[in-house]
Formats: structure tokens, sequence, C-alpha cells
């Protein structure tokens, strides 16, 4: 498997606002619990980083790195040389939500 030369990444603004909701749960679960999650999705997030191309494609080349520890997935695409992160995704609720959200 070769090497990425991608270092770039952003969020869509609905991904970004979910990961933050998910954090703010998991705080209410359990104090720190919310941040051992977000080190688990930057864990998955540098995973795709170091290898965008590793995943399966779900659809219209859409990607899933899962997150260890919690029942999510980071849902990502390559455009140009950035990473566009489409969803962070409960891999129990509404598998097909993120679809409008690539063009």
């Amino acid at each position: 498997m070769e090497k990425s030369i991608l270092t770039n990444y952003s969020f869509h603004p609905e991904a970004e606002q979910e990961l933050i909701e998910s954090v703010n749960y998991y705080n209410d679960c359990e104090p720190g619990l919310g941040h051992d999650f977000s080190i688990e999705v930057y864990a998955a997030i540098c995973r795709v980083i170091a290898q965008p191309k590793a995943w399966q494609i779900l659809r219209h080349g859409v990607r899933r790195s899962l997150v260890s520890r919690f029942p999510y997935g980071v849902l990502y695409y390559i455009e140009k040389n950035e990473i566009v992160i489409l969803a962070v995704m409960h891999l129990s609720r509404k598998p097909n939500y993120w679809k409008k959200r690539k063009k």
C-alpha cells in the first residue's frame, strides 16, 4: 500500500457539529469520556491521512475508517489534495443520512 502525500483535511460543517455533539454526549455520560472519544476520532483521521485509500469505498468515492472503542466511523472522500470528512457517524443510527452531503 502506498504512503499518502495528503496532509490536509477539513470537516463538512455538519460532520464537525456531529463531532462536537458526540463529545458533549460522552462527557455528559462520564466526565472525560468525551475527551477519550475525540482522541479516538483523531486517531482514525490520522490513519486516513497516512493511508487514505486503505478503506473500502462505500458509495461515490466515500470511505469509512472505524473509530476504536466507540461505535463510530469517520466517513470521508478525497478531493484534489485534501481529505474531506463527510460525517462522524454512529454506526447504529440512520445509516444513509450522510449521502445527501456529497454532491
